[in-house]
C-alpha cells in the first residue's frame, strides 16, 4: 500500500480509511498496536502470517508476544462511509484524538498515526539516513 492521507477522527473513534487501502486490506482486517506508537492495519493473511511466525518460536519467547498482540488487536470492518471504529485503548496507545495520518506501510499493511507522532518519528529521518539505509540493503 502506498500514500499518505489526513482524516479526522469523530467523537465515536471512527476514522476514514481510503478506498485504495480498503481494497487491499479486505472486508475484515486487523487494527493492532504492534511496535511504533501507531495503529497498524493488517490484511487477515498478513496478520495470520505474523502470528504463525511467532508460534514457530520457542514457547517462552512466543507466548508473551502473542498475548500482547492478541490483546491489543481488533478485527475491524469499514462502514458504508469507509470508516472503521477503533477501540479506545488503541486510540490511546497511538495518541489519536481528533486527527489522523493514514499511510501505506508495505504490501499488506497500513498505519494510522497522530500527526504529531508521525512528524516526530518519520520526520526525524534525514535524507542521509534514508540513503544509507537503502545503500546498506543494496537498493
Amino acid at each position: 500500500m502506498r500514500g499518505r492521507y489526513s482524516h479526522n477522527i469523530d467523537a465515536k473513534g471512527r476514522v476514514f480509511v481510503p478506498a485504495k487501502m480498503r481494497d487491499v486490506l479486505g472486508e475484515t482486517f486487523v487494527a493492532a498496536a504492534v511496535m511504533e506508537p501507531c495503529i497498524s492495519l493488517y490484511t487477515m493473511d498478513g496478520w495470520n502470517a505474523m502470528l504463525e511466525k511467532l508460534e514457530d518460536l520457542p514457547m517462552t519467547k512466543s507466548r508473551p508476544l502473542l498475548r500482547y498482540l492478541s490483546s491489543n488487536a481488533a478485527d475491524v470492518q469499514a462502514d458504508a462511509q469507509g470508516r472503521i471504529l477503533l477501540p479506545k485503548h488503541l486510540l490511546e496507545y497511538a495518541g489519536l484524538v481528533k486527527e489522523a495520518v493514514i499511510i501505506g506501510a508495505g504490501a499488506n499493511r497500513a498505519e494510522i498515526w497522530s500527526p504529531e507522532r508521525y512528524e516526530e518519528v518519520v520526520g526525524a529521518m534525514t535524507q542521509s539516513d534514508i540513503f544509507e539505509d537503502f545503500a546498506a540493503l543494496g537498493l
